[in-house]
């Protein structure tokens, strides 16, 4: 028998003995529900898989139709990683119990402890600051540098104000940060003065309070800082990079407590096949040139203080501090925030 025959038949034995085993080895993946429904993510999963070697599959879509999905799938989810927006979100899947503790080490080490929830359970990463654009014709920019959100619920605000609807976890959030600083009594006389001055029924999401603006429909509005980095940056067009340029920006509360801060995040769900591989793709998010790529393309800000925020959010402004408040608390107060905004008629 010649020696290439046989090596023939060795080879065949090979993978005939490999057979069993080939289940085994395809499983090494990680499955992701996001409501991140960024194209530049997929870069970030290649990337994982380029230097890991773990299949990342992911279902994008609304944060409250996954957490649906979630739990409708039961034990059958096939889902490792849960990610969505907003501290608010995050708070509730944990409260229905569908996240797991997540055991890093590196995590606790990379993190502040305010954006870390109970336990554990989620982590943040990245950050959203709730801003005040306005007209610079309407205000005078030096007064509008020492605003706070409290000061919107005063008559020097009538009819000037444009927000959306109350059903909108960011704004809820931001009233369930004015509870936790202000009280619950303080933050419904302050609602009712801040309703009082909307200048029109709430209403898009919050580019169009950035049109409102910009066009005349309202002298000022709130919104989350990295539409602006979006508008700015000419992705969404030339309309709205327009509009997003007459405008200004005002970071509340620097005199006192600092701008709202909210986040993105993920957790690791509680019927995870792949724990392991869940806990190095968060800890991968982490990593700078991750943090990187995420704010170049999202516009949001760093989780980690070694990153820098990207050159067209820093056009926004650098004067501004952060609130320090433990993200956790936003879930925490979310049931009341969201009653005190249904009794003072915020639509």
């Amino acid at each position: 028998m010649s020696i290439i025959s046989v090596v023939k038949k060795l080879l065949v034995l090979f993978f005939i003995l490999l057979l069993p085993y080939q289940d085994s080895l395809s499983q090494e993946e990680v499955n992701i529900y996001t409501s991140r429904h960024y194209d530049s993510d997929i870069k970030i999963y290649e990337e994982f898989e380029n230097r890991t070697g773990i299949k990342v599959n992911y279902i994008t879509g609304k944060g409250n139709a996954l957490f649906e999905r979630i739990k409708s799938e039961g034990k059958n989810c096939p889902a490792d990683i849960f990610i969505t927006v907003d501290a608010g979100n995050l708070w509730k899947v944990e409260k229905e119990g569908y996240f797991q503790k997540i055991k890093s080490d590196k995590i606790a080490k990379l993190l502040d402890k305010r954006f870390i929830g109970p336990d554990a359970k989620w982590i943040g990463i990245a950050k959203r600051f709730r801003v005040i654009v306005y007209n610079s014709d309407k205000f005078d920019k030096n007064k509008m540098q020492n605003i706070s959100y409290e000061d919107l619920a005063s008559n020097d605000f009538k009819n000037k104000i444009a927000i959306r609807s109350s059903s909108n976890i960011y704004n809820q959030s931001l009233i369930a940060s004015l509870i936790y600083h202000n009280g619950e009594s303080k933050t419904k006389k302050w609602l009712k003065g801040f309703v009082s001055n909307f200048s029109r029924k709430p209403q898009g999401n919050d580019r169009a309070q950035v049109m409102a603006v910009a066009y005349g429909e309202a002298d000022l509005a709130i919104v989350n800082h990295y539409y602006l980095g979006i508008m700015l940056s000419g992705k969404s067009g030339e309309k709205q990079k327009s509009a997003a340029e007459k405008i200004l920006v005002a970071f509340p509360n620097t005199n006192n407590r600092g701008v709202h801060v909210n986040i993105s995040g993920a957790g690791i769900l509680k019927n995870s096949k792949n724990y392991n591989n869940a806990v190095k793709y968060i800890e991968f998010l982490l990593e700078e040139d991750i943090q990187k790529h995420i704010i170049s393309n999202t516009y949001e800000y760093p989780i980690i203080d070694t990153v820098e925020p990207s050159p067209v959010i820093k056009r926004l402004g650098s004067n501004y501090k952060e609130d320090k408040l433990k993200v956790k608390e936003l879930g925490i107060n979310n049931p009341k925030a969201v009653r005190l905004m249904d009794r003072a008629g915020w639509k």
